[in-house]
């Protein structure tokens, strides 16, 4: 008798917030083209999706530094 097949590997469903535009505000702590952290953008391939979507859905109210 066949043995079951493995499971489906995990799909991530929270996608990145990236717009290609990434250059960091030099008067804050975001970036300019997604409004992420240089950590929220480093830690991101290794978060779950819980915590991306706790992200995304921080960014509405994020400000960007006046210019």
């Amino acid at each position: 008798m066949a043995s079951p097949p493995p499971p489906a590997p995990q799909t991530r469903r929270v996608m990145s917030p990236c717009k290609g535009i990434c250059m960091m505000d030099p008067r804050g702590p975001y970036c300019l083209g997604c409004k992420r952290t240089i950590d929220e953008i480093g830690r991101w391939p290794m978060m779950d999706d819980p915590e991306r979507q706790k992200i995304v859905d921080e960014l509405k109210t994020r400000k960007l530094s006046p210019l």
